[in-house]
């Protein structure tokens, strides 16, 4: 008999409610949940599909071992897990612990026991050389809060369901539904800023969907967000609209930034930024004029040349204007699991304790660069990468320079990946251990739930049940650590006692972890009988979720520094403000092609492209140029042309828009499949082709190593084929 399940959106942060449909273990329908305390029946094409991941007949149930002649095995998951431990083991006996590898990817953020067993899965491996999507991805949102705010988990959200002035750069939150601010159904909140007399500017290279929402639309020049917030902050030290109160109250450095500020007027960064200075004064004296305005970037700002102070900069406007921590402004969750307390109580909380050994490149949050990845296997020495293990992530479609990375996988003396599919990346591994995927598990919200723009609580049961051959991530991961010396906690004093009580039946599970962190958390009933706070039996009797209200007021409880102070002034952002000084009168005269990425409503990176549903209709990795680049450099509409860095040149086929500014061409990430065609065959009958593979992995942001993904200097030209055409015709 059929029944229903109400489960979280396990696929990209704006986790969304869905009503599951279910008999037999075979889902049957999914559908909005109308009555989710957070997404309020809103979901998107890749939530209504998520069935499709679940029953993809491509999709690997069972652990594999890759050929001679390249093709794999079935295996045991006793024999894998054994050869795993021998030659992970053999491998770090002989060459120490450095010489192990890990990649984890953006899907393990939906997954609170993946999550929970991360830091004790590194520290079995013992090594340093850790990388993730963070360093293509967050990582200057995250160092930006560590250097401000003292943690690099203390991340202000906009509230934007109170806000009347919406400044985005380099977001596109009607696509992404937020993206580090959970905010499910964006066109909405969007469009009741407007309804309550505001106003929405978006500033971005192209004129995404959200801009086309946006009462105003920027069209900035790819890699200029520093220098027009910083000049959006010199107009307002120019008109004396800093609010100066809060600015003494809650920081410190001032001063130094004001001082520092006379070098990035309107005027001067105008040309750079490609912005007219009377555009970035406007807009500057408008958002200090607003009740409740809030400045958010995102992506497109986190993987641009100046990264790292553009992320800098945006908190900077929200301070000096008085905005943080208001309401309306950029705020700070009370969630239920509060993951601030957690990484900075598990020593996870931290950035540049150790570099990379080639070029020296610093952590951040325990990952090195994955810019760095390629090199660390391919340079001989102590400490040289000879053994690789992958989970959930595909670097291959998503660091820079893809082909070099693909290469020196296959110099490897070992590879093992933790993976539903045989993929770009997994294909080079000599054993794949495939979880048994999100939906047969229970789920709580964690990371996401404290990056929402509302205070929520939610715990989902399986939607289906696993089979008795079938693991979970965080099973995999712990059966690994514990078979190289390592266990749940991550402490040998605390994993000791855990494996003699599994006799009897006393077993850690990530779950049953969460809900000692649960009732001892900012919301929970600390064990108080008379408590009317949360347990976990409260979240599993409210099958919608919990609501906790609207984010509150303040910033005390989320600064970590000694001196309770925003510190504005740190080593590296005064070096990054250097940085960009200089580069404001070599590269203003530049005038070459710049290629950026975009996100699309279908795609989640580079693993959803295998389900029908999702890549039916119209071609969608193509390159969007504009009419007059079209014209200068003989391209058209439809056809293939030839685009060309400095590491790499290829095919791709252009779509003339005007929606892009003209000097920008623009493609789309995660595609690529023509090497895993064979195992994924819808995707490999959309193969598109990989942005990365365009992308110079000798070019990055030098303060924490983040990748240029933006902003690429390319060349374009219609290709062979289509030139002899029109000759013919």
């Amino acid at each position: 008999m059929a029944h229903t399940v109400f489960h979280t959106c396990s696929l990209c942060e704006a986790t969304c409610g869905l009503k599951f449909e279910v008999e037999d273990n075979q889902i049957l329908s999914v559908r909005p949940d109308e009555d989710d305390v957070f997404s309020q029946g809103y979901v998107c094409p890749k939530g209504i599909a998520i069935a499709g991941i679940h029953h993809d007949p491509d999709r690997l149930r069972r652990p594999v071992r890759r050929t001679a002649s390249g093709a794999f095995e079935e295996i045991s998951w006793d024999d894998a897990f054994e050869l795993v431990a021998r030659r992970l083991g053999e491998t770090r006996a002989a060459h120490g612990t450095d010489a192990i590898g890990f990649y984890w990817g953006n899907p393990t953020g939906n997954n609170h026991g993946a999550l929970m067993m991360l830091g004790s899965f590194t520290k079995a491996l013992g090594t340093r050389n850790r990388y993730s999507a963070g360093s293509q991805d967050a990582n200057p949102r995250v160092v930006t809060s560590y250097e401000l705010y003292g943690s690099a988990l203390s991340i202000p959200v906009p509230d934007v369901d109170r806000a009347d002035y919406f400044l985005c750069l380099g977001g596109n939150p009607l696509i992404s539904n937020g993206s580090v601010m959970t905010a499910p159904d964006m066109k909405r909140r969007l469009r009741a800023i407007r309804d309550r007399g505001g106003k929405v500017v978006v500033v971005d290279p192209r004129r995404t969907e959200t801009a086309k929402e946006a009462d105003e639309h920027v069209a900035i020049r790819p890699g200029g967000d520093a220098a027009f917030l910083l000049g959006m902050v010199r107009a307002l030290v120019e008109h004396g609209r800093i609010d100066r109160a809060f600015v003494e109250r809650t920081t410190s450095g001032w001063p130094e930034i004001e001082r520092r500020l006379a070098a990035f007027t309107p005027a001067r960064i105008a040309a750079f930024a490609g912005v007219p200075a009377e555009t970035i004064e406007r807009l500057a004296l408008e958002f200090a004029a607003a009740r409740a305005p809030v400045c958010y970037s995102r992506v497109g700002v986190c993987v641009g040349v100046h990264c790292t102070l553009a992320t800098f900069a945006t908190d900077l406007l929200n301070i000096v204007t008085g905005r943080l921590g208001r309401e309306g402004g950029p705020m700070f969750t009370t969630p239920a699991f509060d993951v601030t307390k957690i990484a900075r109580a598990t020593g996870q909380d931290g950035r540049a304790r150790w570099k990379s050994r080639v070029r020296g490149l610093p952590e951040t949050l325990g990952d090195l660069p994955s810019v760095a990845l390629a090199e660390e296997i391919e340079t001989p020495g102590p400490g040289q990468i000879r053994a690789m293990v992958t989970f959930a992530g595909n670097p291959v479609l998503s660091v820079p320079n893809g082909r070099r990375i693909a290469a020196a996988f296959d110099t490897l003396d070992f590879m093992v990946s933790i993976d539903i599919y045989i993929n770009e990346t997994t294909r080079h591994a000599d054993l794949i251990l495939p979880p048994c995927w999100n939906l047969a598990e229970d789920h709580i919200d964690l990371l996401f739930s404290s990056l929402g723009v509302r205070n929520i609580a939610r715990w989902s049961p399986p939607v289906v049940e696993k089979s008795p051959d079938e693991r979970a991530d965080w099973e995999i991961l712990l059966e690994l650590a514990e078979r190289l010396g390592g266990g749940a906690l991550g402490d040998p004093w605390l994993d000791r006692p855990l494996r003699w009580l599994r006799p009897l039946g006393v077993r850690w599970t990530p779950t049953g972890f969460l809900s000692l962190l649960l009732r001892l958390g900012p919301h929970g009933d600390r064990y108080l009988p008379w408590s009317d706070g949360l347990n976990l039996a409260k979240l599993k009797a409210a099958p919608h979720g919990i609501d906790l209200g609207p984010l509150q007021p303040g910033i005390e409880q989320r600064l970590f520094h000694k001196d309770k102070r925003i510190h504005l002034t740190s080593p590296c952002m005064l070096e990054a403000m250097r940085a960009l000084e200089t580069d404001l009168e070599a590269k203003t005269r530049e005038n070459g092609l710049l290629l950026i990425g975009r996100r699309e409503l279908r795609s989640n990176n580079s693993w959803m492209h295998n389900v029908p549903t999702l890549v039916s209709g119209r071609e969608r990795c193509v390159l969007y140029v504009h009419p007059d680049d079209a014209a200068r450099y003989g391209v058209r509409d439809g056809e293939m042309s030839i685009l060309e860095s400095r590491v790499h040149r290829g095919e791709v086929r252009v779509a003339v828009t005007d929606d892009m500014r003209p000097g920008v061409v623009c493609l789309p990430h995660g595609w690529g499949h023509a090497e895993s065609a064979r195992w994924q065959k819808v995707a490999g009958d959309h193969q598109g082709v990989s942005y990365n593979d365009w992308v110079d992995d000798a070019a990055l942001e030098p303060i924490i190593g983040q990748s240029i993904l933006n902003g690429v200097p390319v060349r374009l030209r219609p290709s062979a084929s289509e030139s002899s055409r029109r000759a013919a015709r």
